[in-house]
C-alpha cells in the first residue's frame, strides 16, 4: 500500500469537484513546515435571543419595551460570517392562557396582536428604540438580533400598575434562552400570587418541569407529567397549584427542560406589597454576591437554598459605602442540603445603599447555592417590593436599559479588590448626546450613584458598564417611580453580555491521504 501525500492545489481541487465549493486561506509560512497553532481569537457573537413573559393581567397596566445595543468594537464591527447590517425584532408569541397543574386553562387566552408583526425592531446599535402596550392582553415577546445589533443586545421590560392587587413597578431584562434555573425567594403564601412564566422560543413544543422547594425540602407535586409549552408560545403556570401541601412562605423554583430550551421568570404580587419580577439566580456557587439594596429599604429578607448533597454555612456581610461589615441582624445562615432558608436582616443598610455578600463561614469549605432579597421600600399601607437575585460580574461590559432623567440609581460592588469601571449613558430614545464617566469601586464597598444622562435628554436611555482595570465588579439599577405616596420601585442586575466568544484558529493546512 502506496500513500501519497497531495498537494494542496490538488486537494482543494478534489474537495471542490465533489461539493463544488472550497474555501482556503493560503498559509504565510513556507511551503511544507506546518503553520504554527494560534491562539483562538474573540469574536462578536452573530446571533442572539431574548424572550420577555407576557407583562401583565391588570387591564390597567402600561407597559413599556426599550430595546438596545451597545456601540463599540464588540458591537459595531462586522461578524464572521460578514453580515455588518442586521436586525433586531421581538415579536409576539402564540396567544395562552394561565395554567395550572392539571393541564387546565384558568383564564381566557391573550389576544395577540398580528400574526409576525414585530412589536419592536431595532436597526442601529447605539441608539435605544422603545414601544409600548396596554392593559392585560399584551403577549409574551420572542425574539433576536443578528450581525452588528448581536453583541449585547438588551430589552428591558417596565410595567406600571398604578392600582388592584398585582399594584407596583414591575422591571424585567428580557431573558435569554436556557435548561435549567433556580428561583429563591417565590412563595405560595396565602397573600401571594406567585407565576412561573415560561416562554417557547423554538419551533417544536418542549415540556418543563418545575419542583418546588421549602424549608422542609421538595413539596409533594401535581405537576406529574411536566408542562408543555408549544412551539413560540409563553405559558404562566400559577405556583400554588403545584401542590397540595400546605402554603410556604419561602420557596425555591427550580425550572428544567426535558428538551428544547425556554426563557423562564416569576411574577410575584403580595396584597399589600405590591408587586414585581423575580429573575432567576446566578449558577450555584460557593460565593455570591446581590447588589443594589436601596439605602431606604425598610425590610430586607435572604433566601438560600442549596441544591447538592451538603449542607451550607454561609458568612453574611455588607459591602457598605465605607467597607465591608457583618449585620447585626444575623452574621450567618445554615442551609440544609435541598431545603430552602431564610431570615429577615431587618435595618441592613441603615440608611446607606450596599450589596449583600455571601460566602463560606468555614474557609475551604464552599458549598453551592442559590441566593434572592426580597426589599420592600415605605411602610404601612405605602410599601413596595422588588427582588434581588445573586448575579456575575460584569465582567468585560454590561447594559441595561430604559434609564430616566430622574429615579434612576447605579450601584457598582467590588467584593475583593479595587476596580476603576466606565460608565456609558447612550443617546435618549428621542434625542440626546452620549456621555461617559468613569468611577473607582474601593475593594470591598459599595458606590452608589445616580448615573451620566446624555446631554439634552429626550425619553430614556442605555446604561453601559465596562470593567477598566482591577477586581471583578458587580452592579444592579434602581428605577424609582413614586406614585400617589406608593415608593414604586425596581431593581435589575446588570451581568456580562457575552457579545464576545473564542473561536480556535482555522486550520491553516489540508493534507489528504490516499491509498
Amino acid at each position: 500500500m502506496n500513500r501519497t501525500t497531495l498537494s494542496l492545489a490538488a486537494a482543494v481541487t478534489a474537495l471542490a469537484a465533489i461539493t463544488g465549493f472550497a474555501a482556503l486561506t493560503t498559509p504565510e509560512s513556507g511551503a511544507g513546515a506546518p503553520a504554527a497553532a494560534k491562539a483562538p481569537a474573540r469574536m462578536p457573537v452573530e446571533r442572539s435571543s431574548l424572550l420577555c413573559p407576557a407583562p401583565s393581567n391588570s387591564e390597567v397596566a402600561e407597559t413599556v419595551y426599550t430595546s438596545y445595543t451597545p456601540a463599540g468594537a464588540a458591537g459595531s464591527g462586522a461578524t464572521a460570517s460578514g453580515d455588518a447590517a442586521g436586525q433586531a425584532e421581538l415579536k409576539p408569541s402564540a396567544a395562552t392562557a394561565e395554567t395550572t397543574a392539571d393541564g387546565k386553562k384558568a383564564g381566557a387566552p391573550k389576544k395577540a396582536p398580528a400574526a409576525g408583526k414585530p412589536v419592536l425592531t431595532l436597526n442601529q446599535p447605539g441608539k435605544p428604540v422603545t414601544a409600548e402596550a396596554d392593559g392585560g392582553d399584551a403577549p409574551a415577546l420572542v425574539g433576536s438580533a443578528s450581525g452588528r445589533l448581536a453583541p449585547g443586545w438588551t430589552t428591558q421590560q417596565t410595567t406600571k400598575v398604578p392600582a388592584g392587587g398585582a399594584r407596583g413597578l414591575l422591571g424585567l431584562s428580557c431573558t435569554a434562552p436556557d435548561t435549567d434555573l433556580w428561583f429563591p425567594g417565590a412563595s405560595t403564601a396565602r397573600q401571594r400570587a406567585d407565576y412561573v412564566h415560561l416562554t417557547n422560543p423554538d419551533d417544536t413544543a418542549t415540556v418543563v418541569d418545575i419542583e418546588l422547594y421549602g424549608p422542609d425540602g421538595a413539596l409533594k407535586s401535581q405537576l406529574t407529567d411536566g408542562v408543555t409549552v408549544p412551539a413560540r408560545s409563553g405559558v404562566p403556570v400559577l405556583l400554588s397549584t403545584l401542590t397540595t401541601g400546605p402554603a410556604a412562605e419561602d420557596l425555591t423554583v427550580h425550572v428544567t427542560t426535558r428538551s428544547g430550551r425556554v426563557g423562564a421568570v416569576v411574577r410575584s404580587a403580595d396584597e399589600k406589597l405590591g408587586s414585581d419580577w423575580l429573575p432567576a439566580s446566578a449558577d450555584p456557587a460557593g460565593t455570591l454576591v446581590l447588589p443594589g439594596v436601596p439605602a431606604d429599604a425598610t425590610s430586607v429578607r435572604l433566601v438560600a437554598y442549596a441544591p447538592g448533597e451538603d449542607d451550607a454555612d454561609l458568612k453574611i456581610q455588607l459591602a457598605s459605602p465605607t467597607g465591608t461589615i457583618t449585620p447585626a441582624a444575623a452574621e450567618s445562615l445554615h442551609v440544609k442540603a435541598g431545603m430552602t432558608a431564610a431570615v429577615d436582616l431587618k435595618d441592613l443598610t441603615r440608611g446607606e445603599a450596599g450589596s449583600l455578600l455571601l460566602s463560606p463561614s468555614q474557609k475551604g469549605k464552599a458549598t453551592p447555592v442559590v441566593a434572592a432579597l426580597r426589599v420592600v421600600r415605605g411602610k404601612g399601607d405605602d410599601q413596595e417590593v422588588a427582588f434581588i437575585p445573586a448575579t456575575g460580574p460584569v465582567g468585560e461590559r454590561a447594559t441595561v436599559a430604559d434609564n430616566r432623567d430622574k429615579g434612576t440609581t447605579l450601584s457598582l460592588t467590588a467584593p475583593g479588590g479595587a476596580a476603576e469601571v466606565r460608565v456609558t449613558a447612550s443617546a435618549g430614545t428621542e434625542g440626546g448626546t452620549p456621555v461617559t464617566k468613569t468611577y473607582t469601586v474601593k475593594a470591598g464597598t459599595t458606590l452608589a450613584v445616580p448615573p451620566p444622562v446624555p446631554a439634552g435628554l429626550k425619553g430614556s436611555y442605555a446604561l453601559t458598564v465596562e470593567t477598566v482595570s482591577g477586581g471583578p465588579v458587580h452592579a444592579s439599577r434602581m428605577l424609582a417611580e413614586p406614585d400617589d405616596g406608593v415608593p414604586m420601585f425596581t431593581v435589575q442586575t446588570l451581568a456580562d453580555d457575552r457579545g464576545t466568544v473564542e473561536v480556535p484558529a482555522a486550520r491553516q493546512q489540508l493534507s489528504v491521504l490516499v491509498d
